[in-house]
């Protein structure tokens, strides 16, 4: 079953680098970012997952725990988390997940369900279709997805720039115009009336068009 925005995330157990999590438990009361690859040892990927543990205490500011998945061993994960500290200047400071059963990467529709075969058989390229974000809310839904093919490292700046997005949605009911960044205009969303967004922005807001309320970033 594909998986949509608003969709509860599935849940699993799984072994990790840090040891065996529930994954709605793991991620409590806060946010989450699970990212995705297709194996272990892998040029792009390795430049990825260093740069995201470089970032990783931005995420820790937001309330939001990161987890990687690749479809090999912890014991793989291990080893190549070396490689990247060597290469990429960041140790690895969140968990991979074991994915070498598959069962993350199909319970998230990354993979045919009919796909199977020894990790160790598999080539990349035969998981090439592991290579998606999924950003999670404290209620355990998907807010946001992201999918990139495997000759292009993914901008985890955007993640965070997206996380922020959401994250102002949440809290304030705006919107975040295109090529937004922190601390510019945003967008009173439509499903506020002109009465209640009076109370919430009592400083006004600007209305090139009625659907169009621009107002300061809250906080």
């Amino acid at each position: 079953m594909s998986l949509h925005i608003g969709d509860e995330a599935p849940n699993f157990t799984a072994i990790t680098t840090e040891g065996s999590i529930d994954f709605h438990d793991w991620i409590g009361d806060g946010w989450a970012i699970l990212f995705s690859h297709p194996k272990d040892f892998t040029p792009v990927c390795t430049t990825e997952l260093g740069y995201m543990a470089g970032l990783k205490p931005e995420f820790d500011k937001r309330n939001c725990k990161v987890v990687g998945l690749s479809n090999d061993s912890a014991e793989d994960h291990l080893a190549w988390s070396k490689d990247i500290e060597e290469t990429q200047g960041h140790a690895v400071s969140y968990p991979i997940i074991d994915g070498s059963d598959l069962k993350v990467a199909k319970l998230y529709d990354m993979l045919h369900p009919n796909a199977s075969g020894p990790a160790k058989e598999r080539t990349a390229a035969d998981n090439a279709t592991v290579r998606s974000v999924f950003v999670i809310g404290p209620d355990k839904k998907i807010k946001a997805t992201l999918t990139y093919p495997m000759s292009t490292g993914r901008n985890f700046d955007e993640v965070l720039r997206l996380l922020d997005s959401i994250q102002l949605t949440a809290r304030h009911q705006v919107a975040t115009p295109v090529n937004w960044k922190q601390g510019e205009d945003v967008i009173i969303v439509p499903a506020v009336s002109n009465e209640a967004a009076k109370e919430k922005f009592p400083d006004g807001w600007k209305a090139p068009k009625p659907y169009l309320r621009i107002v300061p970033q809250p906080d």
